[in-house]
Formats: C-alpha cells, sequence, structure tokens
C-alpha cells in the first residue's frame, strides 16, 4: 500500500493573494511509513517540535517581537516563550483599546498560528524546515506529485473545471499512473482536512473511480480520500512543505527548499512526471525544463 499525503500552497482564487495555486501529494509506502515517521519525529524533537505542526509558511516569516527583545537569541527556550509572550499579550490589550475589531482580529490569528514556534528565532526555524526537507530528498522511495497552477493563465471557462478541482484531478491521475508502472500494491489518498474541500474532492473522487478522470482510468487508487487534521498527522506536514516550497520557488525564485524537495519528484526516462507547472509556453523555470529535456 502507498499512502499519499496531500496539501496545498496558495489559494485557488482567482485571482487571489498568491499567482499560484499548488497542490501536492507525498508517496510512502507503507513499510517505510514508520521507519520515515520516526525520522521526522527525531528532527522536530532536535528544535522542541515534537507537539507541534510544521506549518512551514508561519514558521518561515519574521516575528516583530522576538526582533524587538534584546538579547533574544542567547536566552533559553523557555525565557524566549515568557517573553514572546508578554509582549504579544500587551501587543493585543493595546489593539483592544483602539476598537480595531479588524485589525485585533488578525493579530491575534497570526499570534495563535505561531505560538509553537516563538522559542526558535528565525534562523533556527528555517534550519528545522531545511533539515526536514533535506530528509525528503534522501528518501528514495518516496515519490512526490504536484499540479503548479500559474492562475494569470488559468481561464475556468476554457478548462471547464475550478484551479483546485483541475490540480486534484492531476495529481490523482499522476498518482495512478505510478501505481500502474509500479504493477503491484495500492494507493491511498490522505489529504489535509477542510470541510469545503473534503465534501467536493470525495464528489470527485467517487467520479474517478466511476468513469476515470481525463488521463486515465483508477484502478489502484481505492477508497476515496481520508481527512485528517495535519496537527496530529506529521506526514501530511511534509505534504506542506513540499507543496510551500514549489510555490516559492516559482514566485519568488526562492531554490534551496524547492531543490531539495524536487528530487523527490516522480521520474520517468529522467523527465519529472509527477509534477507539472502549468502557464504559459517558454516557462523558464527547473520544472518546465525537465520537460522539455525530453522533446
Amino acid at each position: 500500500m502507498h499512502l499519499c499525503y496531500i496539501d496545498e500552497s496558495g489559494t485557488p482564487d482567482l485571482p487571489g493573494n498568491t499567482s499560484h495555486y499548488v497542490l501536492a501529494g507525498l508517496s510512502v509506502p507503507d513499510e517505510y511509513w514508520k521507519q520515515h515517521h520516526t525520522q521526522l519525529e527525531h528532527i522536530k524533537s532536535n528544535y522542541d517540535l515534537a507537539d507541534a505542526e510544521v506549518h512551514v509558511a508561519w514558521m518561515m516569516r519574521p516575528y516583530v517581537e522576538q526582533q524587538a527583545i534584546p538579547g533574544f537569541e542567547s536566552m533559553t527556550t523557555e525565557r524566549r516563550r515568557t517573553e514572546v509572550r508578554r509582549r504579544r499579550h500587551a501587543e493585543l490589550l493595546r489593539l483592544q483599546k483602539l476598537n480595531n475589531p479588524r485589525r485585533y482580529k488578525q493579530t491575534r490569528k497570526n499570534y495563535q498560528k505561531t505560538e509553537a514556534y516563538v522559542h526558535l528565532t528565525l534562523d533556527e526555524r528555517r534550519r528545522a524546515v531545511t533539515d526536514i526537507a533535506k530528509l525528503i530528498s534522501e528518501w528514495g522511495v518516496v515519490r512526490l506529485f504536484a499540479e503548479c497552477v500559474d492562475k494569470l493563465h488559468f481561464d475556468p471557462a476554457i478548462a471547464n473545471t475550478t484551479v483546485h478541482e483541475q490540480a486534484f484531478e492531476q495529481v490523482v491521475s499522476r498518482f495512478e499512473r505510478y501505481l500502474q508502472n509500479l504493477q503491484s500494491g495500492y494507493g491511498l489518498l490522505i489529504h489535509d482536512n477542510n470541510q469545503t474541500v473534503a465534501k467536493r474532492h470525495t464528489e470527485l473522487m467517487k467520479t474517478f473511480l466511476q468513469k476515470g478522470t481525463l488521463w486515465t482510468q483508477i484502478e489502484h487508487v481505492i477508497e476515496t480520500p481520508m481527512f485528517v487534521d495535519s496537527q496530529l498527522t506529521s506526514m501530511v506536514q511534509l505534504a506542506d512543505l513540499c507543496a510551500y516550497a514549489i510555490r516559492r520557488y516559482l514566485e519568488n525564485s526562492e531554490e534551496e527548499l524547492f531543490d531539495l524537495v524536487f528530487q523527490r519528484a516522480d521520474r520517468a526516462g529522467g523527465v519529472s512526471v509527477g509534477v507539472r507547472h502549468f502557464t504559459s509556453p517558454g516557462c523558464p523555470c527547473k520544472i518546465c525544463a525537465s520537460h522539455l529535456s525530453a522533446v
């Protein structure tokens, strides 16, 4: 059995606040799951993140409270947490007095999303994410599938579908093709839980199982996706990292994380068949270059 963990980066909304939407699936053979999970938990423990969700977008941003605390880097872990929490509490009280509910709500959300990482400096958080990406790059039995949609070149009227529906169909199709090429075993999709997405992807998968996708019949991907809480399922967090790394490369030319995770893209004859960049012709990115290398 191959377990394909799925997560996204960016928004599928048009135009939305990101130029790209990336849906990524990371496939792990079940016999390697325990070993890989143990290795991941070891790295998380090294950074005192054993009980935390690895949500890369929230980890990779600077926290202004840390920058304002003198001698933050030399403090103990618990002192760092205490000092950051004190400043954040004071900021929330200040915003309440300003009677700005929208700003207060957004700031409170930012604090909640980053609470698990405040004991790490920005450099330490970056090292933690890089260490996990390196781990993924070393897992030779793992395969990466991803659909990367440049929304500037996506027309839902022509495509006759939505951004996230196209991405899901592409990831499912490539995972199925991979399983077909193995000529043994089945696959199961494990998706980060989102009530709206869960309902639509379940409906889509039922259709794929009955009629196939535009690209292939579905014979090896069983059942509809399992939807899990990413806070409790570490492997889904790795799909989040992969999706983030790909999107940041395509939008900002950030190569370090991308170069690591892209090593695990499913390939045939040296071509990255597992990852596609849906964009205009002539794109010079490494994903498109990999496809052109076969021409």
